[in-house]
């Protein structure tokens, strides 16, 4: 790889790096070609991205950052192969991982970044699978929001319909 290569793969990386609030490092080693390709046809599937990377140049994309994006974290993970995925979702690169490691050994979850948190080891692939997405989000707080109000108005509806029925019997009795 020319000099020439290698500064467009770090520029390529660093839009990566830009345009993605989270992505995974994971380790793709011992790996057949034919398994690659399936996962690769899972990530595609999944609508995760998925690449293998040289380290030293995904280290130089990540130097570039400024300190507050918290990517120094992510340098001791960029031992070994690495394949870089991500997706718009936060959680599916780990559901990917995890399905597809129902089948094998592999990937092995290296660290991912997840808006500025790392997470480092394959022991937090069940943490980083359970991740709700920005909308899920918004969704159970507009639930926990209207839940109250559907409530109130319940209770208002039948407590008019209390007070006409009363008012109907004690205008039945007077009428007696």
């Amino acid at each position: 790889m020319n000099r020439t290569d290698k500064t467009t793969a770090i520029e390529e990386l660093k839009e990566t790096f830009s345009n993605n609030q989270f992505f995974y490092f994971a380790d793709s080693s011992a790996m057949t070609v034919e398994e690659i390709n399936k996962l690769r046809r899972l990530c595609f599937e999944k609508g995760v991205q998925m690449k293998v990377i040289k380290n030293t140049l995904a280290k130089k994309a990540l130097e570039s950052f400024p300190s507050e994006q918290g990517y120094e974290g992510l340098y001791e993970a960029l031992k070994g192969p690495t394949t870089i995925m991500y997706a718009e979702q936060a959680s599916t690169p780990a559901k990917v991982i995890a399905e597809y490691r129902d089948k094998g050994e592999r990937p092995i979850l290296k660290a991912a970044y997840i808006d500025k948190d790392v997470f480092f080891g394959d022991d937090q692939l069940d943490t980083l699978k359970s991740l709700k997405s920005k909308e899920d989000l918004i969704g159970e707080v507009i639930l926990l929001l209207e839940s109250p109000m559907k409530s109130l108005l319940g209770s208002l509806n039948s407590g008019g319909s209390t007070i006409s029925g009363l008012l109907k019997a004690l205008e039945e009795r007077s009428e007696s």
